[in-house]
């Protein structure tokens, strides 16, 4: 599969959104494949990580974020669901449960409904071991912070995670348990 053509088919080459984007997709796609491969016993599919981590972020375009030159009519949150529909729409249902779930260390419906999200009132919790890799992946670059393939520090990412609730920072230390042994 040809990751950056389906990419392609949505932004400009030549744009600085575009090759953010691809920035960081192949910075979280490295990431993603060197964890897979420290845990065969998980038996991780590492082809489908490659994809799924190059096209997790494929709809911030039409997002409002202007820091990264996205300005779309919808808030930055809604890139997860929309990124799956426009791959389902593309074929490619699991890869779009990855664009869906990959969001921190996921949405649950009580979230959402709690927080009143803009976005559809389901779970968006990443469930398979590879969609997991990618959400534990994601976190360790930024979009807006140069440069984008600079991985930022475990320490970093936990006072993050903390802002959003104990119960996140417990799912990130478990992912490090597991990806790190």
């Amino acid at each position: 599969m040809d990751t950056e053509k389906i990419i392609q088919k949505f932004y400009d080459k030549e744009s600085r959104l575009y090759k953010l984007l691809i920035i960081h997709s192949k910075a979280v796609t490295k990431k993603a494949i060197e964890i897979a491969k420290r845990i065969p016993h998980l038996h991780p599919d590492i082809k489908f990580i490659e994809e799924a981590a190059m096209l997790h972020d494929i709809w911030i375009f039409l997002t409002h974020y202007p820091k990264m030159d996205c300005f779309g009519n919808n808030p930055y949150i809604c890139h997860g669901y929309l990124g799956r529909e426009i791959l389902e729409k593309e074929g490619l249902p699991k890869h779009a449960l990855v664009c869906e779930r990959h969001t921190g260390t996921g949405i649950s419906r009580e979230e959402i409904m709690t927080d009143k999200l803009p976005i559809p009132a389901r779970d968006m919790l990443p469930i398979s071991i590879e969609e997991q890799i990618i959400c534990y992946a994601d976190m360790f670059f930024s979009k807006i912070i140069e440069p984008l393939d600079k991985e930022i520090e475990r320490e970093e990412i936990r006072k993050e995670r903390l802002t959003f609730g104990k119960e996140k920072l417990y799912i990130f230390d478990q992912w490090t348990k597991k990806f790190w042994k």
